[in-house]
């Protein structure tokens, strides 16, 4: 197969890809149903902030990784722009990462929502975090600069320090291929 053709194929699978991903990706967060099974009593409350941290952390680390691993450290890279090796490639993963990080961070201000002070000092970041939600798109299509890149670094980075003030440091993580497609 000529290698122009198995670009284009590789790109329309994961562009596909990421249109499924984002589909299910607003379904909501699956971590609520296991929550409002348990029946609440003082210990219960204890443990729900504990877990609601725990959540915290693991999906805002997944998000943080994510962001820097496919979108940050490749565009610094220079494998954003016109003719440079890879970038439709590059450009793909970007806008599957950007979609990911936007559904984990997502996700991640709704487990903070079970620890007051973590609440607290997520709340003011929810514009920042809603305001990446078409960057995966613009990544995608190569339309993103300098601002959407930079975007992407501070909202991960005001999320990393809320956590870290409220006791619940965010360490980078990144997902794996599966995790990044939603499979």
């Amino acid at each position: 197969m000529p290698r122009s053709l198995s670009r284009g194929v590789v790109a329309l699978l994961l562009s596909c890809t990421l249109l499924m991903t984002t589909a299910a990706c607003n379904d909501g967060d699956d971590t609520q149903s296991a929550s409002s099974a348990v029946t609440p009593t003082s210990s219960a409350g204890f443990e729900q902030q504990k877990l609601a941290k725990t959540r915290f952390v693991a999906n805002a680390g997944l998000a943080a990784g994510a962001a820097y691993q496919w979108i940050v450290k490749p565009y610094r890279a220079g494998k954003f722009k016109k003719g440079a090796d890879g970038r439709t490639f590059a450009l793909v993963k970007a806008g599957l990462a950007g979609a990911f990080t936007y559904n984990r961070l997502k996700a991640a201000v709704n487990n903070a929502k079970g620890d007051p002070l973590l609440s607290k000092a997520v709340a003011p970041l929810t514009a920042g975090i809603d305001s990446l939600k078409d960057l995966g798109t613009k990544l995608r299509k190569g339309e993103a600069g300098d601002a959407d890149v930079g975007a992407f670094e501070s909202v991960i980075n005001s999320v990393k320090d809320a956590g870290k003030s409220a006791g619940a440091e965010v360490v980078d993580k990144v997902p794996s291929a599966s995790q990044l497609s939603g499979g």
